[in-house]
């Protein structure tokens, strides 16, 4: 059973999310600020985090700002539809998706499975026969769930391995921002430029040698994304 943990100070919601999800089998732990949120990744083995932003002793930026210092969790912000600067922010922080409240709790399940699944692949032990993916001094070996740079170890978060997977199988393939949201989160999504284009910034900060100006992980300019495998 994977354990989710829901933090937002308005505890209707929270006791709405938790008869949502426990309706999907999930088990949930409750928090109603940022530093208990803290507290209960640090204290258990939680396997995605429901946060809100605006919360009172420490808000949900400052939170995952803290949590992914030690913690690659799946992070889903709650949002107002007004906090377009807080989305972003968080994004850039490190959280992997956000749901905009109100929100529809069929959305809610399908976001936290497709979430649930990336992390538990590329924590889990593969024993089927997997891809191995190299160009230009970067291999991703999707059977260990591991990427290297010249040799040296790239740590990656469970969506932008996803993501860099998606390039790397498919070279020189443009592919839109609704494309790749499709393909590495599982779902349509009508905010989904923004939230690939963050995610897409972190890789290249990590992949590129000069990341303001990528050398694979190129935009084609209005119309979405490509990796160039061997460009030097």
């Amino acid at each position: 059973m994977y354990n989710i943990l829901v933090c937002d100070d308005e505890r209707d919601i929270v006791s709405a999310l938790e008869i949502y999800l426990t309706a999907e089998g999930y088990s949930v732990i409750k928090a109603y600020n940022g530093a208990e949120a803290i507290e209960a990744v640090r204290g258990g083995e939680i396997h995605l985090v429901l946060l809100d932003i605006m919360m009172p002793v420490m808000d949900g930026l400052a939170a995952m700002r803290r949590l992914r210092e030690f913690s690659n969790v799946p992070v889903l912000l709650l949002t107002a539809k007004s906090e377009d600067a807080d989305k972003i922010a968080g994004l850039n922080l490190g959280a992997d998706d956000y749901i905009t409240k109100p929100f529809n709790p069929t959305e809610v399940a399908a976001r936290v499975r497709a979430n649930l699944r990336r992390y538990k692949e590329l924590g889990a032990s593969v024993t089927a026969e997997t891809g191995v993916w190299a160009s230009a001094g970067i291999v991703l070996d999707e059977k260990a769930h591991t990427v290297t740079r010249d040799g040296e170890p790239v740590s990656l978060t469970p969506t932008e391995f996803d993501i860099l997977k998606l390039f790397m199988s498919h070279p020189n393939e443009l592919m839109t921002p609704s494309y790749i949201y499709l393909k590495v989160w599982g779902s349509s999504y009508m905010g989904s430029d923004s939230v690939v284009a963050v995610h897409i910034r972190h890789l290249r900060e990590k992949i590129e040698y000069n990341p303001s100006e990528p050398r694979h992980l190129c935009v084609v300019w209005g119309q979405g994304y490509k990796f160039i495998p061997d460009k030097r």
